[in-house]
């Protein structure tokens, strides 16, 4: 079963895709709005280009795998932190920021957890490992995703929240707890709800939009802490951007006083045509679009891609191309070179 639904669509009318001349990239640079991806810490110590385009491009890391439970918890008693740990000191080396990803998801969870057989173990369960991880990297790691992906792909009003074990044993209520608990471990840490599918226009896509803001909304009417939302962009390439949705949806944010973040943005290309200029053109204005629908309403505080090389990325595991080409849906190439989609990135950071 692929991990996200694919939902079938045509290529946005009355858009031209952003093509840009060969040789019309932007020079590396800091930028006003932190740019950064999600690094795959073996490859990349083993990898110079990896390690370089990491440190030309971003200001930003996050852990692909390291922080997932499937990779701290290979049994009930132990907690390996070994790849979060490389990952940090490479970080804090080139003076980098981390963010932890993350505290509470449905997924990549180790075979035990479904052992858990009650509310109170689960609960028990939940909160040591918060206080563990949390507790370690304080003062170290200053934002986390702390619940990832709560919202149920096709939320109904019974049944909202996704199916998970902490959704099974705690109800929705794992969400607050989760929360609290990583704010009384660290009261400095930024605390980030972080989701996806929202951007589409489509009724699913429209129904996530709706389930997540009456969350966010019953939290916030708890003073449950919670600072920045996290939206992924996992962008299905064929399918244009709901502009005045998104931006309505973002607007609804805001003025719960959250801030934003892009925190996974890529650009699933199997559907899209094979020729590399044409292809990158599309994902580029794809990615355009739903920067733009973002930022008019909050210019977000941060934007993430998940990888920054067409080399490592996770998306032909679930998308490959019929044609056998290779995927890009990443800011640089298989050779580490800047596409397209780079200087969107660029432009939209540097504003």
């Amino acid at each position: 079963m692929r991990r996200r639904d694919f939902v079938l669509g045509a290529l946005g009318t009355g858009a031209l895709p952003y093509l840009l001349p060969q040789g019309a990239f932007a020079q590396t640079r800091r930028t006003a709005i932190p740019y950064g991806a999600a690094i795959r810490i073996d490859p990349m110590l083993e990898e110079p280009d990896y390690k370089q385009a990491v440190l030309d491009y971003c200001q930003v890391v996050v852990g692909e795998g390291g922080l997932k439970w499937i990779d701290l918890r290979p049994d009930r008693d132990s907690f390996v932190f070994d790849q979060p740990d490389r990952l940090l000191a490479f970080a804090e080396e080139h003076g980098l920021e981390m963010r932890g990803h993350t505290l509470a998801w449905y997924a990549a969870m180790p075979d035990w957890v479904e052992t858990l057989a009650s509310a109170e173990e689960a609960r028990t369960e939940l909160v040591r490992h918060i206080e563990t991880v949390v507790g370690r990297y304080k003062g170290r790691i200053s934002s986390w995703d702390v619940v990832n992906e709560p919202i149920a792909d096709h939320p109904t009003r019974e049944a909202p929240i996704r199916d998970s074990i902490w959704q099974r044993h705690l109800g929705k209520d794992y969400i607050e707890l989760a929360l609290r608990t990583t704010a009384k471990v660290n009261p400095d840490a930024r605390l980030v709800i972080n989701d996806f599918d929202f951007e589409q226009p489509t009724d699913k896509a429209r129904a996530r939009r709706k389930a997540f803001l009456d969350l966010i909304r019953e939290l916030k009417g708890r003073d449950v802490p919670l600072h920045a939302i996290g939206l992924q962009g996992h962008l299905q390439g064929e399918i244009a951007i709901d502009k005045s949705g998104l931006t309505a949806f973002v607007a609804e944010l805001a003025s719960m006083d959250l801030t934003i973040m892009v925190t996974e943005l890529d650009v699933i290309d199997n559907l899209l045509p094979g020729p590399e200029i044409e292809r990158d053109g599309i994902i580029a204005q794809r990615a355009k679009d739903f920067l733009d629908a973002i930022g008019a309403a909050r210019r977000p505080e941060a934007v993430l891609t998940w990888g920054i090389s067409d080399r490592h990325t996770w998306v032909p595991i679930w998308f490959s191309r019929d044609d056998g080409m290779p995927n890009r849906p990443l800011p640089l190439d298989a050779d580490f070179r800047p596409k397209p989609l780079m200087q969107v990135i660029q432009d939209f950071c540097a504003e």
